[in-house]
């Protein structure tokens, strides 16, 4: 295994280990990303697969934010994409300029004999998968310590909205028709597809990532019941099998992040789903977060990315009503957005929402200064 240099700013894990901390620690969804006109100078004709694949430009596109804010944010994400996954499993994924995600051959239907095909095939996830371990290895070693890496996966309800939609919908017809008229074999599916981010997310860990995100992106598709039944059990499975095949490889555990976007109804069940950090998105007040968590686990969000279009006021009291709803940030908390940087946001508006939490997370453990 890789020997790393010894981490310098280790404020993010131990926040998500549920530690007091002297401030809360900061990062963004997205935080590498087209917003930052570096990105498109590193990206340059590559496709974004392209970028995905090659592990120098996945871990310089990774360090950009980092070195654009400096001694601001505590953690890089890695490079990549959740939909590697059915990447892996055999199926083609482009990603269309303007249009996002797109399956030429999404999944029709259980009987069609693509399903048959899917589900029979083993996957070799480390061969598959490789370049997203080398990149994560090339990005800690660059990194040196400065910060942790973040790993991540797609949660299997997501994963399985897009290989049968064909990319991103907004009635989610094909999907409803999948759970509601073919749910066991909808679930046959969704227990490969988290049998597989088991495995991939235990690999991050042995290339470097330090801590691991699950992005369910479509659970506000869900009902409560329907999130019951066919997200949270493959969610659960996840936390549950993978401390145990980090054992199995001679790795110690790492915090387990989950963020179930639109699920404000689920944040009960995520806090006992046996995941350390929950994140939240910006339907949720922190407050009211806050008091459902009931301290049972971190707590990761929860801006309104759509703030950043705003000005420095709109941001100030956004900051300030995010820092006094999450307690002040001495424990329970890492800043974040509730979903991803936008389009067409303009960067130094990130800085200072960074610099904002810094000021005002100052001001709250010193009272006497002005906010």
């Amino acid at each position: 295994m890789t020997e790393f240099a010894e981490l310098k700013n280790d404020l993010l894990l131990r926040a998500a280990r549920g530690e007091e901390v002297e401030r809360p620690p900061i990062w963004v969804m997205r935080q590498a990303g087209r917003y930052l006109p570096e990105y498109h100078e590193a990206k340059g004709d590559n496709d974004f697969f392209a970028c995905c694949r090659s592990p120098e430009i996945a871990s310089t596109l990774t360090l950009q934010p980092v070195d654009r804010y400096d001694g601001l944010i505590d953690a890089a994400i890695i490079f990549s994409d959740i939909l590697v996954i059915p990447q892996a499993m055999g199926m083609v994924v482009e990603m269309l300029d303007k249009k996002g995600p797109h399956f030429p051959d999404p999944l029709k239907s259980p009987p069609d004999e693509q399903y048959e095909r899917l589900m029979d095939r083993k996957v070799d996830v480390a061969k598959e998968l490789d370049y997203v371990y080398r990149a994560i290895t090339l990005t800690r070693q660059k990194l040196n310590g400065r910060v942790p890496l973040y790993g991540f996966c797609g949660a299997p309800w997501t994963l399985l909205c897009y290989m049968v939609e064909g990319g991103g919908s907004k009635l989610f017809v094909q999907v409803k028709t999948w759970i509601y008229k073919h749910p066991d074999q909808s679930k046959k599916l969704l227990q490969k597809i988290a049998e597989l981010c088991v495995e991939y997310l235990a690999l991050q860990v042995k290339a470097g990532a330090q801590i691991l995100q699950v992005f369910d992106s479509w659970a506000a598709e869900l009902s409560p019941a329907s999130f019951k039944e066919f997200s949270l059990p493959y969610l659960r499975h996840i936390s549950n099998h993978l401390p145990q095949r980090l054992k199995e490889l001679h790795l110690e555990g790492v915090p387990m992040v989950v963020f179930a976007k639109g699920a404000w109804y689920a944040l009960d069940d995520l806090c006992a789903s046996g995941y350390q950090v929950v994140g939240l998105d910006w339907l949720r007040d922190p407050a009211e977060a806050v008091r459902i968590a009931r301290g049972r686990v971190v707590l990761q969000g929860n801006a309104d990315p759509g703030v950043l279009y705003g000005d420095r006021k709109a941001i100030t009291a956004l900051v300030h009503h995010m820092v006094q709803g999450f307690g002040g940030g001495k424990q329970g908390w890492i800043a974040n957005l509730g979903h991803g940087v936008t389009p067409f946001v303009d960067p130094d508006n990130l800085k200072f929402f960074f610099e904002e939490i810094h000021r005002l997370t100052k001001a709250e453990n010193h009272p006497s200064t002005s906010l």
